[in-house]
């Protein structure tokens, strides 16, 4: 009998447990969303306002404030936004205290492409448009398609990637046999980079040319740098 007593009383505690849950959750479920937290996670400025994924978030109400939060399906709203050209990922959630959060992930532009009209070319060697927002400092890129990008992209995340040609290049052209010339900032002289290959023995070999050519103030002295020849640097002078 006292057994029997005891698992009375257990399965009232688990019966009023369930409904104290399930009571709790339909009302924090039909009260409304209080306000919007947006996160952007890369370090690239903004390319889309907080506006736009404002609007993007409460699309078709006045407010967030006139949302209640079981009635937001979380993957339609993540899909709108992934739906945006400036978007590479994007995480929707609600907090506890009712507010909607969003992480973003912009796309990541290398270079820009010089056509009718401009865009860039991102880090996974597709098409992005320019913004209208925010202008990026990147490389500008001739010679190139959509259908050559792959050719150029492992050279223009390279640059990305390394402070110096970053800070350097700020052109890139693909020539019709295949070679990479680019161009620099703040020098008349061009190097001819050929092919996209062995692209870290070349970057440095070049830092070392030019490290040892501005120490011997001679860096104007030469109007072509040609990296082809494996660890050799072959300079042409004016």
């Amino acid at each position: 009998m006292k057994r029997s007593w005891e698992y009375i009383k257990f399965v009232l505690l688990f019966g009023l447990v369930v409904f104290l849950f399930s009571f709790t959750k339909q009302r924090n479920g039909s009260r409304n969303l209080t306000k919007i937290n947006i996160e952007f996670l890369d370090e690239n400025s903004p390319f889309i306002t907080r506006n736009t994924v404002n609007k993007l978030l409460i699309q078709n109400y006045d407010s967030v404030t006139s949302i209640r939060k079981d009635k937001l399906v979380l993957k339609e709203v993540e899909s709108r936004l992934l739906e945006n050209e400036m978007i590479l990922d994007a995480e929707v959630y609600i907090n506890l205290n009712g507010s909607l959060g969003a992480k973003i992930t912009q796309r990541n532009p290398l270079g820009r492409v010089a056509a009718s009209p401009d865009y860039y070319i991102d880090d996974r060697g597709e098409k992005m448009p320019l913004s209208v927002v925010y202008t990026a400092r990147v490389p500008l890129v001739t010679g190139v398609s959509e259908s050559n990008f792959k050719k150029v992209t492992p050279l223009l995340r390279a640059i990305d990637e390394d402070p110096f040609m970053k800070s350097s290049v700020i052109g890139l052209e693909l020539q019709q046999n295949g070679n990479i010339e680019l161009r620099l900032r703040k020098h008349n002289f061009k190097v001819l980079f050929g092919k996209p290959e062995a692209i870290a023995n070349k970057f440095q070999n070049f830092k070392a040319f030019y490290k040892k050519t501005k120490q011997d103030n001679k860096l104007s002295s030469y109007k072509l740098v040609n990296l082809q020849f494996g660890d050799q640097v072959v300079a042409t002078k004016i």
